[in-house]
Order: C-alpha cells, then structure tokens, then sequence
C-alpha cells in the first residue's frame, strides 16, 4: 500500500506557477500526487496521514546553489551529515557544494563519493560543483565533459577567481561544448590582494587595507567580453556592488547567457557591521557601503539578480578569533537563509512569490536541477513556515558545526517549521 500524506489549510506559495492561495497537497510515494482546494473531501479514504498547516505557508524546498561544507578533508568545520541537518532546519532540500575541499573536487570519483555520502545521509539532496581548473591553480582546464556525465552541476574555482583570461575563455569555450555553466568568484584578485574589508572611511578609520568596488565590477565586465566571444554560460556569484549589478544588468538587456546572485549579508548588512574588528562580519567579498546594499536589494526588485545563496561557509574558532586581517573570511548561512530573505518582503521590498522565486525557482533553472516547484509528479521537497512567526536568532543553537555568524540576537521573522525530503519529515520545529 503506498504511503499518502494530506497537508492541509496550508498557503501554498510556488512562485513557478504563480499560485499563492490556501489549499491542501497530497503526497503519495514520495511525489507531490495532487494539489488544490478542496482534497480532503474528494473521498482519499481512511489509510492517510493528515497535517493541518492552518496560519503556515507550504513552499518548495529552498534551492542553495552556494555552500561550503568542507568534506572530504576539513570535517571538523562542517560534514556533509552536519550541513544537511542545518539545511533541513532552514527549510533548505537542494544543496550545491563548492569544490574548495581537501582534496579538491575535480575527479569523476570525488563527485561521486559526495553523491553516495549525500545519499547515506539523506537530510538534503546534495550536489556538487567540480573545479574548473584542476587543483583550482587557475591553469589547466578540468575534464568538464567527464565531470559533468558522473554528476557535476557546473564549474567554478570556488572562493577563487579564475585570473587569467586565456584560461577563462578557455573554460567558456570548452564548458559551451557541453552546454555547462561556468560559474565566477567575480573579484580581480591583484586589486583585492591583501584587503581585509571594503575601501572607504570606515576601513581608513579602523587602520585595515582596503578593497575596492571595482574589482568586483572589473571582473565582471572582463568575462562578459569573453562571454561574448565564446558564447558560454556564465554566472556570477555572490555579487556585492552596485557597479557590478548594473554590469549584468546591461547584459542581459543585450542578451546575454548569463545569470548571478546574491547572499544575505549583502543585502541584510553593510560594511558598519564590522564595528571594531568584528571578524564574525569578515566575508568576501567584504561587506560593502549603505549605497551598495541598497543596489543589492535593487537588483533583486527588478530581476537583475537571478538568486539568493546562504554562501555558507563554516569557519572554526581558531580561523575566527584572530586580528580582523588574518581571519579567514566567511559567515555560515543556513539556518538563517529563510528568514533574512524574508526581511526583504515584511520590509515591502520585494514580493512574497518574487523572495522565493530567488530562492526556489531560480536556482534550480540556472543549475537545472529537479525541485523549486511544487509540480504535480515533482518530488514532495518542500518547506512548511511560519510567515509572521517573531524570533531571535541564536547562533548558539545552530546545528551546524560552526556559529560564526554576525546575526546573533538579530531579531527576525519568519521560520521554518517542517521540511519534507522526498515525502520524509527530515526537519519538524520543535513546539
């Protein structure tokens, strides 16, 4: 006999379809069997489990195309067991992980072996990204044909900018081959050497060598030439800058095959977060100016930017508790990915269904991956979340190995409240 699971009362938000309204979902054999107002008294029969969603939204899982979990190799940051179950208490069913590990992602076996551990697992569906150069040196060209056949969503350097132009228009041309998405690290890495925060007052004022905006925007403009020329897919990643957004801005007004996105901290934080050497604030790219975070939240108001990633990226004490310049960059994201998205729509910023799109749809379409869908026959991967639901967050009850983060005491709204994986609770808030 299958397994059927009824929610009902529930708001069912799949900015896919474009269906915001209250109703109810059935889940049969792991799929999303039926979807529609009035389930309950279309005769389903004794043998189903209900669940009253009443006063929460049901949404498709959110969709992480940038993460860090650092297995193989840095286990005592984070594991894929680890990540998966802060995902799940995020609301978070689809992860991509970076291939920064120890050793690095750029084997058909090592793309695998993240597959099978995800698997084992089974808290989230893990992906991963395999390096575009091999060792990510930023020299010679990965086997992207072979990558992708044993599972790689796409390529990238990871935390690094692929430098020389040769070796990225290389990688454009060879990824197009294969129709695969090159994906960019966009900071111009001679111009941010040896910065530890934003160029401006601030970082003057506090004695720290600064990087400028431009290097985003440099970056940037210097891979859509070469986009142009090879015709290859390209995203960039976590962008930061008002010159740079406008940068992709124009080119996709021109047409161009390319996409981008964002993370929180860009848009829930500037570069004052940094106060007095706050290293828990320390990301790259760093935090940038009011102006910039204004243009973050532009972007994402009028499409620009594609997506919104946690850009999750565990650090331990030991990388953290140094002077602001020697601390190793990075905020973990998870858990809090939810609920900071959407301070962007209780702020009358951007729309309810557009927030999720850039969390749901969005990412899945640019790595084309199953989900962020609530389609009959999709996988039953969603989210059930309190809209309204006031809390504080509390690093200290993250479930991820690490608690760096600068949101500690921040007041938020809006929580996860059960995530479903292939029609398995694999997250229920506690009461």
């Amino acid at each position: 006999m299958s397994e059927r699971t009824l929610f009902i009362n529930a708001r069912l938000l799949d900015p896919a379809a474009k269906l915001d309204r209250t109703g109810e979902l059935l889940v049969e054999d792991g799929r999303i069997a039926a979807l529609g107002p009035h389930l309950a008294r279309d005769g389903l029969g004794a043998d189903i489990k209900i669940v009253d969603c009443t006063g929460y939204c049901l949404a498709p899982g959110l969709v992480d195309m940038r993460v860090q979990l650092r297995e193989p190799g840095e286990e005592y940051q984070e594991t894929l067991a680890s990540g998966s179950a802060a995902a799940a208490a995020g609301g978070v069913t689809t992860m991509a992980m970076l291939p920064n590990t120890t050793p690095v992602i750029d084997e058909q076996a090592l793309v695998e072996f993240v597959a099978r551990r995800g698997r084992e697992v089974g808290l989230a569906n893990i992906r991963t990204y395999a390096a575009a150069t091999k060792g990510l040196k930023g020299r010679e060209l990965t086997e992207m044909g072979m990558l992708a056949e044993a599972g790689a969503v796409a390529f990238t350097d990871g935390t690094h900018a692929i430098a020389d132009a040769v070796v990225m228009r290389r990688a454009l041309s060879y990824a197009s081959t294969f129709d695969l998405l090159i994906v960019q690290h966009p900071e111009e890495p001679s111009l941010a050497a040896g910065g530890a925060m934003t160029e401006g007052e601030i970082a003057t004022r506090l004695g720290l060598a600064g990087i400028t905006p431009a290097a985003e925007a440099i970056m940037v403009e210097r891979d859509l030439r070469l986009v142009e020329i090879t015709g290859g897919r390209y995203h960039a990643a976590h962008l930061s800058t008002a010159a740079a957004i406008e940068v992709i801005r124009r080119a996709k007004v021109r047409g161009l095959p390319v996409s981008c996105d964002t993370a929180p901290h860009y848009f829930a934080l500037n570069e004052t977060a940094v106060g007095e050497y706050r290293t828990f604030a320390k990301v790259s790219p760093p935090l940038r100016s009011e102006e910039d975070r204004k243009a973050v939240v532009a972007g994402l108001q009028d499409g620009t930017i594609d997506a919104i990633a946690s850009d999750h990226a565990p650090q331990d004490q030991e990388s953290k508790r140094l002077p602001f310049a020697s601390a190793e960059p990075g905020i973990v994201g998870l858990e809090t990915l939810l609920p900071l998205a959407l301070e962007l729509h209780h702020n009358r910023q951007v729309p309810l269904l557009d927030v999720l799109r850039a969390l749901t749809q969005r990412p899945a379409e640019i790595l084309r991956l199953p989900g962020g869908t609530l389609a009959l026959g999709a996988a039953a991967d969603f989210v059930v979340f309190d809209l309204d639901r006031p809390w504080r967050i509390e690093t200290g009850k993250f479930r991820s190995k690490c608690q760096n983060a600068p949101y500690d005491g921040r007041p938020v709204q809006g929580r996860a409240i059960r995530t479903v994986l292939g029609g398995r609770g694999v997250f229920a808030a506690q009461a």
